[in-house]
């Protein structure tokens, strides 16, 4: 068994960034440092008084400490820390954007009077959990020891669940709007025979580079052999469940 401190060590950047980011924001409120009115998405404020900081800061509050907040922290362990170990493996930058893109998308929806919500860090989360239950669509998923299933009906199962608790539905629809959004524009258009819409930009890259932020991308001389040992490790994993989709 790790211990704490080298499990925290173990995880990969971006997740690890955010979940921290999400706990840190959490523990300061429960400190009395601040109330959530201060960093909550309201355009009128945004626009109209230039609180810009509200465009960001809402991304990293999941609510006070509570069951509810251990699972959202727990979703960014597990699925998120997967998927970027797993099919976004030496892909930092590209893992970095799904974050980036998801996060504009979810701001881009949120302007609409209908989707609006105060805090879209649940929705970002949930984001997550969609784009791992499309990688690993076959994965067997047992939820609170009463109900297993496959992994690609994750979401849905707890958008249900989220309802039946009476937690509002709207943070986790347009999770999985904008999780479909950015797999259907990486991976199902391009598989049906479109172009690649959404690729990283060479900003991105060069911000991950620049920092040095996670592990190094197979360079083009990499040696075949070396490769083909990563993608039987998991490094693929995710473009395989694609193809046979």
């Amino acid at each position: 068994m790790s211990s704490p401190g080298e499990f925290y060590k173990s995880l990969p950047p971006i997740s690890k960034a955010y979940g921290t980011a999400c706990l840190l924001a959490t523990a300061v409120y429960q400190l009395g440092l601040y109330q959530p009115v201060h960093i909550a998405l309201i355009y009128e404020l945004v626009f109209f008084r230039f609180q810009v900081w509200r465009l960001f800061t809402n991304f990293f509050f999941l609510g006070p400490f509570s069951i509810n907040f251990g699972i959202r922290l727990l979703m960014i362990v597990r699925y998120g820390v997967q998927l970027e170990k797993g099919p976004f493996d030496r892909r930092t930058a590209d893992f970095l954007w799904m974050m980036l893109f998801g996060a504009f998308a979810l701001l881009v929806l949120s302007a609409i009077p209908f989707f609006w919500t105060p805090f879209l860090a649940i929705s970002l989360v949930f984001m997550l959990l969609y784009v791992w239950s499309r990688e690993f669509p076959n994965a067997q998923i047992n939820i609170y020891g009463l109900v297993s299933l496959k992994a690609f009906y994750l979401p849905w199962a707890m958008l249900a669940l989220d309802v039946i608790f009476g937690s509002s539905l709207m943070p986790d629809l347009l999770g999985i709007i904008a999780g479909h959004l950015y797999y259907f524009l990486t991976v199902l258009h391009p598989l049906a025979g479109g172009k690649t819409i959404l690729k990283t930009p060479m900003w991105v890259r060069k911000l991950v580079a620049r920092w040095r932020i996670g592990a190094q991308p197979i360079s083009r001389g990499e040696p075949v052999n070396n490769i083909q040992r990563e993608s039987s490790s998991g490094v693929f994993r995710g473009r395989s469940y694609r193809l046979n989709g």
